[in-house]
């Protein structure tokens, strides 16, 4: 039986589907049953709360294999997930780490990641650790100013990356949870292509069909507070700005070939990924 948390985030539900289709034995951990609407039907639904660590005793119990998402900075959910898995007898993390751990010096984002990574190997429990790049689905943080008036803010100058898709990021995590080889593993996974914003932006403008423009922030706070319009702790805040700094400086970005080699296909692309989400744009601009 595997363990999943994190089953209603972009990689999670991903993997579900990618677990069920292989037909893999698996229950998914939820805080609230209505947000695993959507999920397969062959997904075992058990309540808890990373927060809370009585409730993982019970919602861990006969599971051998655990997938391991913990949102947030810190370390705490980390170290509640892996004492229930020591207690229940997991035999195997696959965990949602960062390449930003492979940074010289390493970010603050990249010290919580290698942080939580520590934790996991002081357990004991044999493990796989999945280090991805930005994400394709951070250009939904986008999707305020598209709303707003049509453009996109670019705190990144002319710094490339290479974006992974989340799915591809799950079907990595499935072969790790079940097939053989990948304990003691440390995968770096992005896409196949790097691109600036502005090349993201065009691409995403060519496959929904809206004129959008691409705008510098007055301030990289101004880009900080698009992205979370409600405010960020301040610690969060700061590690975005230093990652935004780190990727205006680091303009030829850097690519890995990991999921080709890992799944025997090129990784999906960026604007397959805009083709597939163009309504949610659409709709933002429309609004």
């Amino acid at each position: 039986m595997l363990m999943v948390t994190g089953a209603t985030g972009h990689v999670g539900r991903e993997l579900a589907r990618e677990l069920d289709a292989a037909g893999a034995p698996f229950r998914v951990l939820v805080r609230d049953p209505a947000r695993a609407a959507g999920l397969p039907a062959g997904a075992e639904r058990v309540r808890g709360d990373l927060d809370h660590p009585a409730t993982l005793l019970p919602a861990f119990a006969g599971a051998d294999g655990l997938f391991l998402l913990t949102p947030g900075i810190g370390t705490d959910h980390v170290r509640h997930a892996v004492a229930a898995a020591q207690a229940v007898g997991v035999r195997h993390i696959v965990h949602l780490s960062s390449s930003n751990v492979l940074g010289d010096p390493m970010p603050a984002m990249g010290r919580w990641h290698h942080e939580r990574e520590q934790v996991i190997r002081a357990s004991g429990i044999p493990a796989t650790f999945l280090r991805p790049g930005g994400f394709m689905t951070n250009a939904f943080d986008w999707l305020p100013t598209i709303r707003e008036d049509g453009y996109v803010l670019n705190p990144a100058g002319l710094g490339r990356y290479a974006p992974i898709d989340p799915a591809d990021i799950a079907a990595v995590a499935a072969v790790a949870l079940t097939g053989d080889g990948h304990q003691g593993r440390e995968y770096v996974l992005t896409g196949d292509e790097t691109f600036t914003v502005a090349e993201q932006v065009a691409i995403l403008s060519a496959a929904t069909g809206l004129d959008l423009g691409v705008r510098e922030p007055a301030t990289p706070d101004e880009a900080v507070r698009a992205r979370f319009p409600n405010g960020a702790p301040q610690a969060l805040a700061d590690a975005i700005l230093e990652g935004f700094a780190l990727l205006r400086a680091g303009a030829a970005g850097f690519r890995t070939d990991t999921v080709r080699r890992l799944l025997g296909r090129a990784p999906r692309t960026f604007a397959g990924w805009c083709a597939r989400n163009a309504d949610v744009f659409r709709q933002a601009a429309a609004a």
